[in-house]
């Protein structure tokens, strides 16, 4: 089986991030309404403010992809390391990365780059059943 690169694993929880903000909403069940609906006129659905317009839901095999990189996740040894992997794949910038963390943008960064490399670093030892290399 190929081993996976550093920026192979940061495309994957990239696209977990894209897959999971593609599925529909959780909604409680029981909730319903009787009234009835609405009918607007051709100029109160032209003064309406629109709503973005969202893809469909992601097709089963990026969902069974998204899974296995949620799972990845455990693979590291802090929150923090957890944390940062995945606002980064959502691309949230740096500077709020950094005020959360507590720390400037090239620790930061640095500590990315490790969680990457230990995630690279994991799944290749469990694919190699144990052994480095």
């Amino acid at each position: 089986m190929k081993e996976l690169t550093i920026s192979e694993v940061k495309q994957r929880f990239e696209e977990a991030v894209r897959t999971l903000r593609r599925l529909p909403p959780v909604r409680k069940n029981g909730y319903f309404n009787t009234w009835p609906a609405i009918v607007y006129t051709t100029a109160e659905v032209l003064q309406m403010e629109t709503q973005p317009l969202r893809l469909g839901p992601p097709p089963a095999d990026a969902i069974s992809r998204m899974e296995e990189t949620i799972d990845w996740i455990f693979l590291l040894d802090t929150e923090e390391e957890r944390r940062i992997i995945w606002l980064r794949a959502a691309r949230v910038p740096w500077r709020p990365i950094c005020y959360e963390l507590g720390c400037k943008r090239t620790t930061a960064y640095q500590k990315h780059k490790m969680a990457l490399c230990k995630v690279v670093s994991r799944l290749t030892t469990q694919r190699n059943g144990g052994r480095n290399g």
